[in-house]
């Protein structure tokens, strides 16, 4: 008897264990994640965008399983050629999760364990118990418009190691300076510039790294990441993956197919002095340290068809001395728990939201997606006659895909954002790290118009041409009463009973063109070439309780670098090794 139970425990704990090493696929390496997108408009494969990045393993599974069901069965149902190459080409730069050695006619060495290429640059290694690839980072971007030109570049390595069937661990680093006009990203601009801390001048680095351990029904780790939760073709305004990446332990649960789980607890930076909690240098000089400030999400996705998504989830960002244990917990109400420990005190509270996505892949070669993201809610709001509206973002759009041309796809996405969403009266508690929202990049009072179509003729060369009409409302701060620097007085009902978007104090209407070959993996060749007319403009209504006004270049100053001002027409060209 004690054999059998023995026997049924062993069995037991190696179905729990499985093979499943998770190594985060970052979201700059944005042609795989077409891919898959493109793969599943098509019918090809299920898929939970809303939850981004994707493991590595994953992505080689969803390759995997169209190389077996729809190439191998020869099935009625065919890629079209350009897919084809594009499957062949993406299985063989994710071979080793397939625990295959990749391919490459150009090479340095070759034996059993060892693997170095150089198109691509990259060295791996396998052998029963560790698989490893090491990628060289190098890359140069050249900008010109009439405002001035800027040079970026970077350099760096990113290591990846699979250990036994479970344990992953990887890290990157990546030295960056730019020269020029000026850094194109800041916490005000109102661009999807990837958001960094700058050391000096224009000059910063970016490390990133992890170690997991995974299975086939969860995945755990310490992370510092970008993460992206929210469907989307051009910004999130849940998470976007804007700001620099969070430190962060990250729990993924998948115990069944239309059930999914993601949590995180981040230590996010806030930008803001403690004056309790200082250093003394040479019994003189005091320095002062930022205070604390952490964030904990869920989102629960949800299957209740084929390939229909609906998701829910919320978060709280929270700035007290210590970590709460409590916010570990990965499915919970945030807002609850924080009514538990803060309300009989009569202190403040922290700061909530609530968030929902909808993703549905049901009609042929078409996702339908929507999403919300709420800072605040009364149901009384809702009506119509309402004066005062909820701080919500929302989010609809759709991807056509090979239809009815194939390898031409359609986008068009629309966002919009009510005022001081994303925004708290205590700075500790914004919904923001490193000063950079974490919604968003327009922030909140403005609406974004996006559409595009892109075209691929072959493996690794995409065409871009979009459209982008953005615009940002009169400028507000988060006053819950009180006098404001205008001299009013009012309460956060009056700022939120203002007309949304209210005065149009910033635009920016833009076309452009981007080409893009992917030479070999995360390795491009581009060119973009982009009419930008960028403008501030003069508000015309009355001053109101907790606006900021601005003049119009003011505004222009606040939300846009002085190269991107007016109307431009800024050439890009650049080469890379990863990013």
């Amino acid at each position: 008897m004690k054999k059998y139970l023995l026997s049924f425990f062993v069995c037991i704990f190696i179905n729990l264990m499985g093979t499943a090493q998770d190594i985060s696929n970052h979201i700059s390496y944005t042609r795989i994640y077409d891919f898959l997108d493109e793969l599943a408009n098509d019918g090809f494969i299920e898929l939970n965008s809303a939850v981004k990045p994707y493991s590595q393993l994953l992505i080689a599974n969803k390759l995997e399983e169209v190389r077996k069901n729809y190439v191998d069965q020869a099935t009625n149902r065919k890629l079209t050629k350009r897919q084809l190459k594009e499957l062949q080409y993406f299985l063989n730069e994710y071979a080793l999760e397939l625990d295959q050695m990749p391919e490459s006619k150009i090479y340095l060495f070759k034996n059993k364990h060892f693997f170095t290429s150089l198109i691509p640059p990259v060295i791996n290694y396998k052998d029963d118990y560790f698989k490893a690839r090491i990628i060289p980072i190098l890359g140069m971007h050249l900008q010109y418009n009439d405002n001035g030109n800027i040079t970026k570049r970077w350099y760096g390595a990113e290591f990846q190691g699979m250990i036994g069937r479970n344990i992953s661990i990887y890290g990157s680093l990546r030295d960056i300076s730019q020269t020029g006009a000026g850094p194109l990203s800041g916490p005000t601009y109102l661009n999807d510039e990837p958001g960094y801390e700058y050391t000096f001048g224009a000059d910063f680095s970016d490390s990133r790294g992890g170690i997991k351990y995974a299975n086939r029904y969860f995945s755990i780790g310490l992370i510092k990441d970008n993460i992206v939760w929210g469907d989307n073709y051009h910004g999130s305004n849940i998470l976007s993956g804007r700001t620099p990446s969070i430190p962060m332990i990250y729990l993924q649960v998948k115990p069944a197919p239309w059930f999914e789980l993601n949590y995180f607890h981040g230590w996010l930076v806030s930008n803001v002095l403690d004056s309790t909690y200082h250093y003394l240098e040479n019994e003189t000089t005091i320095h002062y340290r930022p205070g604390n400030k952490y964030m904990a999400a869920n989102l629960l996705t949800f299957t209740p068809l084929k390939n229909l998504k609906l998701s829910i989830g919320n978060a709280i960002v929270y700035a007290e001395r210590t970590v709460q244990p409590v916010y570990f917990i990965p499915i919970a109400f945030y807002k609850s728990i924080d009514h538990t420990l803060t309300k009989g005190l009569g202190v403040e509270n922290q700061n909530s939201q609530l968030f929902f996505n909808i993703s549905s892949r049901n009609i042929p070669h078409t996702h339908l997606f929507a999403t919300a993201f709420v800072d605040e809610m009364q149901l009384r709001r809702f009506r119509p006659d309402s004066p005062d509206k909820n701080p919500i973002s929302y989010k609809a759009g759709a991807h056509i895909t090979n239809f009815p041309l194939k390898n031409i796809s359609l986008v068009a996405e629309y966002t919009r954002s009510n005022i001081i969403n994303y925004k708290h009266s205590i700075p500790n508690l914004t919904y923001t790290s490193n000063s950079y929202i974490l919604g968003h990049f327009l922030g909140d009072n403005s609406q974004d118009i996006y559409a595009a179509i892109n075209y691929k003729p072959i493996r690794g060369l995409d065409f871009k041409l979009f459209y982008n009409n953005a615009q940002h409302g009169n400028e507000y701060e988060y006053r819950r009463r009180g006098e404001d620097q205008n001299g009013l007085y009012g309460t956060i009902i009056g700022i939120i009973s203002n007309p949304s978007l209210g005065d149009i104090i910033w635009s920016n209407q833009t076309f452009g063109l981007h080409i893009t070959y992917e030479v070999f993996r995360n390795s491009y060749a581009i060119i973009k070439l982009e009419n930008s007319d960028i403008r501030g403009h003069d508000a015309s209504s009355e001053v109101a309780y907790g606006e900021i006004r601005m003049t119009a270049q003011e505004a222009l100053d606040r939300f846009t670098p002085a190269f991107l001002q007016g109307n431009n027409t800024t050439l890009t060209m650049g080469f890379s090794f990863g990013f």
